[in-house]
């Protein structure tokens, strides 16, 4: 099975959450080192490290009332069905599925979305994946 089709299996079918916590994570006291062949990351964008700008997610936190606030927003066009981003998922510290957004090429006109997290700290882990250049992972604190 091609890379590329097991991803969207995996993902679509909504096991994402699943194939992203694989025993490569290695973890230090307050930074995580993501090494893998399915996602792509900052440190680690594989065959894609020209396309890191245009699709490593960026992580936007607001602590709001009890609530935590979490705006995604990745720098990519969005050129209908074409290329474009597919969707966000938000993934808890120990990378379980928390939401998602699926993008509408049609009407989306950028990848953004955005999240609301009742008195969530920790960890946060957040997936966007191009219909192109794959999955990639990016991480923040919240």
């Amino acid at each position: 099975m091609e890379r590329r089709d097991f991803i969207r299996l995996g993902v679509v079918a909504g096991v994402g959450a699943g194939i992203v916590a694989p025993s490569t994570v290695l973890a230090e006291k307050s930074k995580q080192i993501v090494i893998s062949d399915i996602y792509y990351t900052k440190e680690s964008p594989g065959r894609w490290s020209e396309k890191v700008a245009g699709h490593l997610p960026s992580i936007g936190i607001e602590k709001k009332e009890g609530k935590v606030i979490v705006r995604v927003v990745t720098a990519h066009e969005m050129k209908n069905y074409e290329h474009y981003i597919v969707k966000h998922v938000l993934l808890d510290k120990n990378y379980k599925f928390i939401d998602e957004y699926l993008f509408n090429p049609t009407k989306d006109k950028a990848a953004m979305s955005t999240f609301t997290l009742d008195n969530y700290s920790g960890d946060l882990h957040v997936l966007s994946m191009c219909n192109k250049h794959d999955l990639w992972l990016n991480s923040t604190q919240v």
